[in-house]
């Protein structure tokens, strides 16, 4: 958890103080934006931790007009203490984590940790490199 906890922090920093409107704007040809990679990550813990239904995964990657830096980092920092009671709720990790919306077949909670770990660093990594073009900004 504290590794988790550690790039989840990271990646709200990344967010925070970033200006507009180069936050939401591409940083790269696929589209994708320091904003949006936050909002993604929202969609991602609300998915595996919270049972929320995901249609379009590459719709999360795109913030909308309404969402401002405050209002991502907060939908963020909720989904993650919500997620965080889950886990909380856990204390043998070979139990099945939630089922998703899709009702695939349930991984074990070690197994949604790891991938969240490494989802979660993946694209802290991104907005590392996204947020540094944007203004300079870097570190954790």
């Amino acid at each position: 958890m504290g590794f988790l906890d550690y790039l989840r922090e990271a990646v709200a920093r990344k967010v925070e103080g970033a200006p507009e409107p180069a936050v939401r704007t591409a940083g790269v040809e696929s589209g994708t934006s320091v904003l949006g990679l936050a909002k993604h990550l929202t969609a991602v813990e609300r998915f595996y931790f919270l049972g929320a239904d995901v249609r379009s995964w590459s719709a999360t990657m795109r913030p909308g007009a309404r969402d401002t830096v405050e209002s991502v980092v907060a939908a963020y920092r909720e989904a993650v203490r919500q997620a965080n009671e889950v886990i909380a709720g856990y204390d043998d990790l070979t139990a099945s984590a939630p089922l998703t919306a899709r009702k695939g077949s349930a991984s074990t909670m070690r197994w949604l940790l790891v991938h969240m770990i490494e989802e979660t660093g993946r694209h802290a990594g991104h907005m590392d490199i996204l947020r540094e073009q944007i203004d300079g900004a870097t570190g954790r």
